[in-house]
Parts: structure tokens; C-alpha cells; sequence
């Protein structure tokens, strides 16, 4: 495992970061996670050096973090910097921030995180905390011993980021960002930004929830005629470790493969790995995808669950692969969206408007159900 620095907080971190948001479910049942499977996955990528494990309040329909919990009692707390997340969509007062730190350390059996967050950070978030006295709160927290350090998960545009690391002393902030989000939320641009103020920062999404290792037919051919030896997915992270400013790339992996793969990955992580060839080939890939990708949802579910029964990211991952991935997959996805329970689909949208002020990427929901429906009944 190759290791990093955060930032200006001068601790060691390992290139690669356990996300707690996919882990292996039982029957399909987000909320029902397969722990064989997922004790393995986290034993193995401890035993093999990964030593920063991440997860929130939501995942796993709220049963992510007591698993966690619960694996990690089992001698291995202290071998991880443990991240969790407060759920700031859930703070009605200022009493709700004490509430949620002390019932996440129960639920995660420690009595100090590493780090805690507030969790998905955007302009109305922060401007309703800061009238709540957060920033206040978390000058007394500092000191209680219930976390080391302090940061944020956000999801808005450039300036509201810049905004945001400007009004408190951040040492850690966690963004979307991968080879295709250049130029998306904080992007390139607030990456650079932080790191030139000292902030470590944590990618997520670095794969854009999957849709950087499943890449359509043109794609592929650039990989064949380029005779690269990496995978899509060693490419898309290999990306990112690339960049100085990076500290961490954060997976949320849903099988051992996964797991597998990303540590080695990791081990053959560094700045100036990747050579000018395999640069261009990236910008190759980017520039297929841009022509084919149309829904931009990373799978994320914070829009769930519908209050009428639909699967949201379900229906735009099958409308997402039907464009991106050829003939036989447009086949495959039309075919999934007819099994899918009518209450599931699409088409049983109310457009109550729930949902959308909840997503990260700030989809028209109801827009697109409109256009899913009609792509797979057409």
C-alpha cells in the first residue's frame, strides 16, 4: 500500500479509502447487507494497509454504521482513522448536533472519530447551519475529545466551495470528482484551491458510481488500439492519484473483487504514475463519454426512498446503460424495465418534487422519469 499525506494535518493516510455506501446486500435489500461478505471485504483491506474507513449516517438505509461498528470492536479500531458523518439534512435545531455526534459514536461503539464531517454540504445547508450556531458548536467540539478533526462532504458549485472553506478553518473536505467531473461541483478547479489553503482532500465518486469501469463499445476500442494493460477502473483511479493535490481516493466497493483490485491499485499508486500516453488516452475516453452519458446520477440513493414506490436510480442507471453501452445493453435495459414492478418504474412518478431537492447532482427527476418511460415503451 502506498501512503499520503493530509494535507497540512501531517498524518499518514493510505491512497485508497474504504466507502461503507456499497457494500454487498442480501436479495437486493439496501438495507439488509451481506456481513460475511462484508466483514471479509473490510478484514482484507485493513489486513493489506488501507487504513481510513468512511461512512454515514443514511447508508445501508441506516444499518452501515453499527455493521461498522461492530466489525471494527473486533481489534481493528485502532489499526483505521475512522470518518463519520453528521446527516445535516436532519438538524432541525442546534441540540441536534450534539444529538447526532453522540448517537453515531454509539452506533459505531468507539467513544472518539478520527474525523467528523457534516455530511453533503450546499449553500442552503451551510447558510441554515450557520444560523444555527455550527460553526460555534464546532469550536467547543473541538476540545470535548469526541473527534480529532473536523471537515465536510459537499455537493455544489465551485464558488459556494470556495465560500464555504472560507468561512471556517477546515482541515479535511471530501468532493466528487473523478476524470469525468472536471469541471463539475468543486471540480479541478476547488481541488486546487484547497490544497493551496493546507485542506486534505478526499475523493469520492471516483469512478462516477460505476460508469467509469463499465465503458461503452468506442471506449473500449481506444483501450485495444492504445494496447493499454489496465483496466478501466485502475485507469479512472490511477487518474487521480496522479495529482499531487489528492490525499485520499475513497471506493465504496461491493464485492472482494472490487476490493482485490483497488488495494493493488493502490499499490501501484503515486504522483507522475501515469505516462503522457495514457493521459491522452483518458482525454480519449472523456470526450466518448461526454457524447454518450445523459442522466447524470452516480447511484448515490440519497433520493431514496419515493414516497410513491419508485426505484429512481434504478430506472436511470437502465435509461444510462441503454445510451452508453451499445445495442445489446439499450436491449438488456428495456427488457429490466418491463420485470421491474410497475410501482418501481418510472412511469409511477407523481412528481411530488420530493425527491429532487435531495440529490447531490440536482437531476429534474420528474423530467426524466418522463423521458424513461417513453424510451423503453416506445
Amino acid at each position: 500500500m502506498q501512503y499520503r499525506t493530509l494535507g497540512r494535518l501531517n498524518t499518514q493516510v493510505s491512497a485508497l479509502g474504504l466507502g461503507t455506501m456499497r457494500l454487498p446486500t442480501v436479495g437486493g435489500v439496501d438495507a439488509q447487507i451481506d456481513e460475511a461478505q462484508a466483514v471479509e471485504m473490510l478484514a482484507y483491506a485493513i489486513d493489506h494497509g488501507v487504513n481510513y474507513v468512511d461512512t454515514g449516517y443514511p447508508y445501508h438505509g441506516g444499518a452501515s454504521e453499527p455493521f461498522v461498528g461492530r466489525v471494527l470492536s473486533q481489534g481493528y479500531r485502532d489499526k483505521v482513522l475512522l470518518a463519520a458523518k453528521m446527516p445535516t439534512w436532519a438538524v432541525n435545531d442546534a441540540s441536534d448536533f450534539d444529538r447526532f455526534l453522540n448517537e453515531q459514536l454509539r452506533r459505531l461503539r468507539t467513544d472518539r472519530f478520527d474525523f467528523y464531517l457534516l455530511h453533503c454540504l450546499h449553500a442552503g445547508v451551510w447558510a441554515r447551519l450557520r444560523a444555527l450556531g455550527i460553526c460555534e458548536w464546532m469550536d467547543r467540539a473541538k476540545g470535548d475529545g469526541r473527534f480529532a478533526q473536523l471537515g465536510f462532504s459537499f455537493h455544489d458549485s465551485t464558488e459556494t466551495f470556495r465560500q464555504i472553506l472560507d468561512d471556517y478553518d477546515w482541515p479535511l473536505c471530501q468532493i466528487q470528482y473523478n476524470y469525468m467531473n472536471e469541471d463539475f461541483q468543486a471540480g479541478s478547479e476547488g481541488l486546487r484551491y484547497a490544497a493551496s489553503k493546507g485542506v486534505a482532500v478526499v475523493i469520492m465518486e471516483p469512478l462516477q458510481g460505476g460508469g467509469l469501469v463499465r465503458l461503452p463499445e468506442p471506449a473500449g476500442q481506444l483501450l485495444d488500439r492504445a494496447g493499454c494493460t489496465r483496466t478501466p477502473a485502475d485507469l479512472a483511479l490511477q487518474w487521480l492519484w496522479n495529482k499531487p493535490e489528492v490525499s485520499l481516493v475513497l471506493s465504496g466497493m461491493s464485492n472482494m473483487e472490487q476490493v482485490r483490485q483497488n488495494v493493488a491499485s493502490a499499490g501501484r499508486s503515486g504522483v507522475g504514475s501515469l505516462t503522457p500516453s495514457e493521459l491522452d488516452l483518458i482525454g480519449g475516453i472523456r470526450e466518448v463519454l461526454q457524447g454518450q452519458r445523459h442522466i447524470p446520477c452516480t447511484q448515490c440513493r440519497y433520493c431514496m426512498p419515493c414516497p410513491h414506490g419508485v426505484d429512481i436510480p434504478l430506472n436511470f442507471r437502465l435509461y444510462n446503460d441503454a445510451k452508453a453501452f451499445g445495442p445489446n445493453s439499450a436491449l438488456l435495459s428495456k427488457n429490466l424495465y418491463q420485470m421491474t414492478p410497475e410501482t418501481a418504474r418510472s412511469s409511477a412518478c407523481e412528481a411530488c418534487g420530493e425527491c429532487e431537492p435531495k440529490c447531490p447532482q440536482g437531476i429534474e427527476i420528474a423530467v426524466w422519469h418522463k423521458r424513461v418511460h417513453k424510451e423503453f415503451t416506445a
